[in-house]
């Protein structure tokens, strides 16, 4: 492996997309096994983040750890973003972001949906995506400019139904007044769509955009690590991803569909305030 980096004029070339992504699915199988292998039976909570509900348990840390480690060891100048602290700027130009456990709720439940979730980024820019559901039994990757994947098969988004027929995913935020704004978003989407499905991991969730298992999703308040992988693969299985109109997905708020679905979805959400905290139809929403 080499750390000799680009460049910063030069996009990332084939080869070393190839060697991100390689390491990449290796980093993330390692971390599967040892969440799937190593989970305590007696598994708890070993801290709380944005409110009493938003949970990290040792395994969270002992995989970013794993992860972090793994990478740091075959790309030394490298930097990192991760959901439980990893933060470094690195030389190289490449920046990892990590989620070492996506649905950490599902996780600490013994539910099947979690997901280990890496991105690479050049000089910026998301080059490579993996997303590993080891209790699913499907690793999702992507490349950019080279497509989605799903255990080596080719993805392409669903065709696109009108929107009273398409399937939309989402998922809440722990603190109160966000959900009670989220809930009231999806009080006045449901009647509009044929359903919302809530899965618990955004990663999972953008992938399943991607397999054509959803025709769309959003949520506000995701974190970097929460899109990055997921949100690469489906732009590389067809789908259209977004923020508000005209941004690109990020805390505020996070859309990916089916490009005709995005098409009515993203205007709407913007309309019923998705993007804020207030709930729908409240005053001083910008």
């Amino acid at each position: 492996m080499t750390d000799t980096p680009q460049s910063a004029s030069e996009p990332a070339d084939d080869t070393l997309k190839a060697e991100l992504l390689a390491l990449a699915q290796e980093a993330a199988a390692r971390a599967g096994t040892l969440l799937r292998d190593g989970r305590p039976a007696d598994l708890g909570v070993a801290a709380t983040k944005t409110s009493p509900i938003d949970v990290v348990t040792e395994m969270d840390l002992a995989s970013e750890r794993l992860i972090t480690g793994f990478l740091a060891e075959h790309r030394p100048q490298d930097g990192f973003l991760g959901e439980e602290g990893a933060v470094s700027e690195g030389t190289s130009g490449v920046r990892w972001v990590i989620d070492p456990v996506d649905g950490t709720v599902n996780y600490l439940y013994g539910r099947p949906d979690w997901a280990v979730s890496i991105a690479a980024e050049y000089h910026g820019e998301r080059v490579v995506g993996v997303v590993a559901a080891p209790v699913r039994g499907e690793t999702w990757q992507a490349v950019s400019g080279q497509g989605a994947y799903l255990d080596g098969r080719r993805l392409w988004c669903r065709p696109s139904p009108p929107l009273d027929q398409a399937l939309i995913g989402t998922g809440f935020g722990y603190i109160r007044e966000r959900r009670v704004a989220q809930a009231a978003v999806a009080q006045e989407l449901v009647p509009r769509v044929r359903d919302i499905r809530r899965g618990g991991s955004a990663a999972i969730d953008l992938c399943d955009v991607a397999t054509g298992r959803l025709d769309g999703f959003y949520e506000r308040g995701l974190n970097p690590w929460d899109l990055a992988a997921g949100d690469l693969i489906a732009r590389e299985a067809g789908a259209r991803t977004g923020g508000r109109p005209g941004l690109p997905a990020d805390g505020d708020l996070t859309v990916a569909a089916s490009p005709g679905v995005f098409e009515l979805l993203q205007p709407l959400l913007e309309e019923l305030g998705a993007w804020h905290d207030q709930p729908v139809g409240a005053a001083g929403a910008e």
